[in-house]
């Protein structure tokens, strides 16, 4: 079982991989699309895990307070942008572009997250907790993802 850190970290190298697929397709193109619905899903059930997992707990120090905020905060930025290229036409220049701000957005995010949280993070989580926490925020993802398949499949009903 990852531990908390790689377990995040891996799927920010997941999404890294897939905005850069997405960048080097055109148009409405079936990669696009496929790369994007992955993109779309994982990050917004990564989004939630990581909040209920990970910064419930360094909101713990005042320090770690300011941290979750502030990705919190830039957690619901990225799915404002989502939201809007979702209702976007793919094959427009205008989503591509929209896109690039989503990446550069998101990449500053992992960034910050990965060089900086994570090592204030490391004052908080005992060693010995590591694992418990990964698997928590492993399967609070799974849940989460579960959650959007529901939403997506009654949006489809309606």
């Amino acid at each position: 079982m990852p531990d908390i850190y790689s377990a995040i970290k891996s799927d920010h190298d997941n999404h890294r991989a897939l905005m850069d697929r997405i960048a080097d397709t055109s148009g409405a193109s079936e990669d696009r699309k496929a790369a994007w619905d992955e993109f779309y899903h994982d990050v917004k059930s990564h989004a939630a895990a990581e909040e209920e997992t990970f910064y419930s707990k360094l909101i713990s120090k005042t320090w770690g307070q300011d941290a979750a905020r502030h990705s919190v905060h830039e957690h619901q930025q990225l799915d404002d942008l989502m939201e809007e290229l979702n209702e976007m036409d793919m094959a427009s220049s205008g989503w591509l572009n929209r896109f690039k701000t989503l990446q550069h957005d998101y990449e500053h995010h992992i960034e910050e997250e990965e060089d900086e949280v994570f090592s204030r993070a490391k004052e908080i989580i005992d060693s010995s907790e590591l694992a418990g926490y990964g698997e928590r925020f492993l399967e609070r993802k799974r849940k989460e993802a579960g959650l959007i398949e529901e939403k997506k499949a009654d949006a489809l009903e309606d």
